[in-house]
C-alpha cells in the first residue's frame, strides 16, 4: 500500500517542560480516511500543525506524499489541504471572491480560477450564495466554505481538524458526504473530531492519542470490540425449551433471568452484531424454537474511548505504533 502520510517517533516540547507529544508513530495509506481522536489537550492539534509545516518537531521524522515535513516543506504545501478549527475566511468579500482571490494565490490562471471556484461552490451547495457577502453565513455555510478553500488546488491530502464542530446535526450530516466523496475521488483524509459517531461514520481506521501518546489503533470495529461484547436478549416462546439453546449458543456465555430473559454475551469474531444475532437467529428456526422479542446491544466507540483515555498508565509506557491496514 503507498503511504500517504508517515510519521516516526514525533515529539514536541514546549518550554517549561510541556510535551504535548511524546514518540508518536503512525502511518496513513493514501485514499485513507484516518480518524485522530483524543481529549482536549491530548495532541491531537499539535499533530495536525506539524504535518502541515505549521510547527517543528522537537524530535522525529515526518513525511507527507513522501516529503520531509521539514526539509521540503514547500513540497508538502503544495499537495495538502488544511482546514483548521478557526476558518479563514474574510467577512466583506463574497464567497466567489473568495475562492477566486485563493485560486491567485495558489497560481491557478484566472478563467481556469474562476471554473474551479464555480464547481466548489456548486459541490457543497453554495452556489445560490455565491454573491453574498461571507459575513451574511450562517456557521455551516462558513464551515462548508472553509473546507471547498482547501481543495482549490485538488490537494492530494487534506487535514480536518475537528471540521464540524458547532454545526448543527443536518449541517454535520451533509458535511459527512462531502468528506466521504474526498476519499472517493482518491484524496487522503487525516480528520480529527470530538464527535465519536461522527469518527465511527466516516473513517477507515482510528488513532487514540492521550497526554501525547498513541494508546488504541485500529478500525472503529476494532476499538468497539476490545472494550466489550455483544449482548443479545430475547425470550422463548416455549421456555420448556431452554435446554435446547445450549447447542445454538455454543460456548458464549448466556444467563437466564427469572422473568425468562435470555442475554448471550457473544465473542468478536470479525462480524458485526447485527449479523452475529441474525446468525442465532437462524439457528434456533432450525431447531423450532421460536424467539420473542431480541434485541441486540453492541459496544459503542464512545464507550471504547472512555475506556481508553481512563485506563491507567505508567509513565514510562511507549505510545503505541500505529501501522497501515
Amino acid at each position: 500500500m503507498k503511504i500517504a502520510i508517515d510519521a516516526r517517533e514525533i515529539e514536541k516540547a514546549y518550554r517549561g517542560g510541556v510535551r504535548a507529544l511524546n514518540g508518536v508513530s503512525f502511518q496513513v495509506g493514501a485514499g485513507e480516511i484516518f480518524g485522530y481522536l483524543g481529549s482536549n489537550g491530548s495532541g491531537k492539534t499539535t499533530t495536525v500543525r506539524i504535518l502541515t509545516t505549521l510547527s517543528r518537531p522537537t524530535a522525529g521524522r515526518a513525511t507527507v506524499g513522501g516529503y520531509d515535513v521539514i526539509q521540503d516543506a514547500d513540497s508538502v504545501r503544495r499537495m495538502i489541504g488544511v482546514t483548521m478549527q478557526d476558518a479563514a475566511l474574510d467577512g466583506h468579500m463574497t464567497a466567489l471572491q473568495h475562492l477566486e482571490f485563493v485560486s491567485g494565490l495558489w497560481g491557478i490562471e484566472r478563467n481556469q480560477g474562476r471554473r474551479r471556484s464555480g464547481e466548489l461552490l456548486e459541490t457543497f451547495g453554495l452556489a445560490p450564495a455565491a454573491r453574498r457577502v461571507i459575513s451574511s453565513y450562517s456557521g455551516g455555510m462558513r464551515r462548508r466554505l472553509d473546507i471547498a478553500t482547501a481543495l482549490v488546488a485538488h490537494p492530494q491530502v487534506i487535514f480536518l481538524d475537528e471540521p464540524t464542530t458547532g454545526l448543527d446535526p443536518q449541517n454535520r450530516r451533509a458535511l459527512w458526504g462531502e468528506i466521504r466523496a474526498l476519499r472517493e475521488n482518491g484524496a487522503t483524509v487525516f480528520l480529527t473530531t470530538q464527535y465519536l459517531e461522527e469518527a465511527d461514520e466516516l473513517a477507515d481506521r482510528l488513532a487514540v492519542i492521550e497526554r501525547g501518546k498513541i494508546v488504541a489503533c485500529g478500525t472503529p470495529h476494532e476499538l468497539k470490540a476490545a472494550s466489550g461484547r455483544t449482548v443479545v436478549n430475547f425470550r422463548l416462546a416455549d421456555t420448556r425449551n431452554l435446554n435446547a439453546l445450549r447447542p445454538v449458543i455454543g460456548g458464549a456465555p448466556f444467563e437466564i433471568g427469572a422473568d425468562g430473559l435470555v442475554r448471550v454475551e457473544l465473542h468478536d469474531n470479525g462480524v458485526s452484531g447485527s449479523s452475529a444475532a441474525l446468525g442465532l437467529l437462524a439457528g434456533f428456526r432450525d431447531r423450532g424454537l421460536e424467539v420473542i422479542g431480541l434485541s441486540v446491544s453492541e459496544p459503542t466507540l464512545e464507550e471504547a474511548f472512555l475506556q481508553l483515555i481512563g485506563r491507567p498508565r505508567p509513565a514510562n509506557t511507549p505510545s503505541l505504533v500505529c501501522g497501515p491496514r
